[in-house]
């Protein structure tokens, strides 16, 4: 059965409205500030995150800790190095 030409009109203005619209929203997706914003607002989400916030915690406590036993050893060492210079003065 053969389609009437207004039917087959039809179709091609409704495959040519939803290609439109599909074309529209693949511009849309791939605007370069959409996808600024949309990466943000990812990276947003991830930070308020409890378990990453819970990580990040950690990961500061354990650089304090690090450097408070550097500057430590530091301190340690500069004393430990007069007493030897007092030691050899004394020879």
């Amino acid at each position: 059965m053969a389609r009437d030409i207004h039917d087959i009109e039809r179709d091609l203005e409704r495959t040519r409205g939803q290609l439109a619209s599909t074309l529209d929203e693949l511009a849309d997706r791939t605007n370069p500030s959409t996808l600024a914003d949309n990466a943000k607002n990812q990276a947003q989400d991830w930070l308020q995150d409890e378990t990453v916030q819970k990580v990040f915690a950690g990961i500061g406590i354990g650089i304090a800790a690090l450097i408070g036993i550097k500057v430590y050893n530091g301190r340690k060492r500069k004393h430990e190095l007069k007493e030897l210079q007092k030691l050899l003065s004394r020879r």
